[in-house]
């Protein structure tokens, strides 16, 4: 049986799958969300007081975790209910706070995530290649647009297209906006466009 503890991971989505898959599902209660602030802690704590014959995970996995959310979880995991089982996932255990950790364990999973295909090569990248691209990007998440703009960069790496040092920060700031409700087409076309035209100084 699975203990109480602290899961970290680079990649959130393939954590939560690895934790998920290997515990029946009719025995989860989950906790998803990009910032566990007081309200998601309310709710932890009332779905932690239900009583259950058989063991209940409580997995809780979110990319911030609000300093008072955490605090207010703080008695709740030091003496947890009977056949209560509490897993977080977070990117980093220093998002937590050290009261939390001192708590539960902490286990490192490590994500062998096969490299994102962007499909085409960027030193023969045309603009027929950045439309399909695009098309085919429509909807991507939040998440996918930040693994994009990382594969971008490291395949630029691997080229001999020179970037200056203005556009090579337009990368960091992509990665920001990614956060934000930006499109992540406007984003996409902008970074791809600027390869293109560096594409072309090259030659």
């Amino acid at each position: 049986m699975i203990s109480s503890c602290i899961v970290t991971a680079d990649d959130l989505e393939f954590a939560k799958d690895d934790v998920i898959g290997g515990i029946d599902s009719k025995l989860i209660k989950t906790f998803f969300v990009d910032e566990f602030k007081v309200e998601n802690a309310k709710e932890v704590i009332c779905e932690a007081y239900i009583a259950e014959e058989r063991s209940k995970y409580l997995i809780i996995c979110a990319k911030n975790f609000n300093i008072y959310a955490q605090n207010s979880l703080l008695k709740l995991l030091e003496e947890p209910p009977r056949n209560i089982i509490f897993i977080i996932i977070a990117k980093s255990k220093t998002s937590l706070l050290p009261t939390i950790r001192s708590r539960m364990s902490v286990k490192h999973l490590k994500c062998d995530k096969e490299p994102y295909d962007l499909g085409m090569s960027l030193e023969s990248l045309n603009l027929n290649d950045i439309f399909t691209f695009l098309k085919k990007s429509k909807n991507i998440s939040k998440d996918e647009l930040k693994e994009i703009i990382s594969t971008l960069l490291k395949e630029l790496s691997k080229t001999d297209i020179k970037l200056s040092a203005s556009e090579l920060d337009m990368f960091d700031k992509s990665m920001e906006l990614s956060q934000l409700n930006s499109r992540p087409q406007n984003i996409l076309s902008y970074l791809l466009l600027m390869i293109y035209q560096a594409r072309g100084r090259k030659k």
